[in-house]
């Protein structure tokens, strides 16, 4: 059986297209500053930290990136699903990511009544789960496993039985956000690998599906713990 590159990675997505790989991130300790020879100025008054702003001009460009990204490509995207920092009324602390199975939006919570919204690709089983998970793995350009269900769809698929590595083809994109409840992977993940004409839709098994672009910017706020809770009630637009 042989199943083109775009027919391959739909389908996978189709599928789940979820991994069992984790990646770790570089942590850079600060450095301390030299003693100063004038005396210390008075400390300014504390003050509230404001919202993290949405600078796409502060993810990775291109060239960091081991395969191409379109880093822009969310421009493309129809405007209700393009990524944009907006108003959003929220009892969950900053940092927590809500995602809205009725509206195909994820919203990365910055607080003071603002968030990152971006469009994504959900499906059946993530239409119909709602509750809390917590992240706890993260991968970067992740090892795709195909599960059994994939192998009786796609029988071919057995040549990466022992995983897929990652790259352009892979169905879980350039970034994966593994969910767990409590130690229990529920399979479901948030992954990059999405085509434009998937987003707001519901063409995957379960994970919630990105632009590459979009998942880069995404992961680069998140961090092992977050919490991520999926509700069911219909979007702004859905």
């Amino acid at each position: 059986m042989t199943v083109s590159r775009r027919g391959f990675v739909l389908g996978a997505s189709l599928l789940g297209g979820c991994s069992v790989a984790q990646a770790s991130k570089l942590l850079v300790a600060p450095t301390k500053n030299a003693a100063a020879s004038a005396p210390a100025a008075p400390a300014a008054p504390a003050t509230a930290a404001a919202p993290q702003p949405f600078v796409p001009s502060a993810q990775p460009a291109p060239a960091s990136e081991p395969f191409h990204v379109k880093m822009d490509e969310w421009r493309n995207l129809d405007f209700k699903y393009q990524r944009q920092k907006m108003a959003y009324a929220s009892d969950q602390a900053p940092g927590t990511i809500v995602v809205d199975a009725g509206g195909c939006f994820l919203y990365y919570i910055l607080g003071g009544g603002q968030a990152i919204r971006y469009g994504v690709s959900l499906g059946k089983a993530a239409h119909a789960w709602t509750g809390q998970v917590v992240i706890q793995k993260l991968a970067v350009w992740p090892v795709w496993v195909p599960a059994p269900y994939h192998l009786q769809q796609i029988p071919s698929l057995v040549k990466w039985i022992h995983g897929m590595p990652g790259g352009p083809d892979n169905p879980l994109g350039a970034r994966a956000m593994y969910l767990y409840q409590g130690k229990v992977d529920t399979v479901n993940r948030i992954h990059g690998g999405a085509a434009i004409d998937m987003i707001g839709s519901k063409k995957t098994a379960g994970c919630i599906g990105m632009l590459n672009c979009d998942v880069i910017d995404l992961y680069n706020r998140v961090r092992l713990g977050t919490k991520v809770v999926m509700v069911a009630g219909k979007g702004i637009f859905g």
